[in-house]
């Protein structure tokens, strides 16, 4: 025999020192007594969770207004692209004339010997 009570697993309960019934006696009076504190608590979870849809609601409002601003000042912006696009073909056409029209000018001028300078500002 083992003074120390040395175990043998297979015979060994680890569970006998442990009374069950009272545990859960125990439990359930604990839990009667935290019941009004747990209806409590759910209630201020269940307000803070309002506010916060609340707060949601008027964040997803918010988000949805400035996408529409957004979409409303991209269209503005691709009206102004287009018409920047517009006037640079326009300045390139008035350009290309120009140019045209200098050659034809310096032909004219080398056949009639007019002389020009580029400083002289009465030609």
């Amino acid at each position: 025999m083992n003074p120390y009570q040395y175990y043998n697993p297979q015979y060994y309960d680890p569970y006998t020192h442990y009374d069950f019934n009272y545990q859960a006696q125990n439990q359930n009076a604990h839990d009667f007594e935290r019941q009004p504190l747990l209806e409590r608590r759910v209630n201020q979870l269940e307000r803070q969770l309002q506010v916060q849809k609340t707060e949601l609601d008027r964040q997803n409002k918010e988000i949805g207004r400035q996408n529409r601003e957004i979409a409303r000042l991209n269209k503005e912006v691709t009206r102004i692209n287009s018409e920047i696009a517009r006037l640079n073909q326009n300045d390139e056409r008035h350009t290309r004339r120009l140019n045209r029209l200098n050659q034809r000018l310096r032909v004219v001028e080398n056949r009639l010997n007019i002389p020009f300078q580029a400083s002289d500002g009465d030609f």
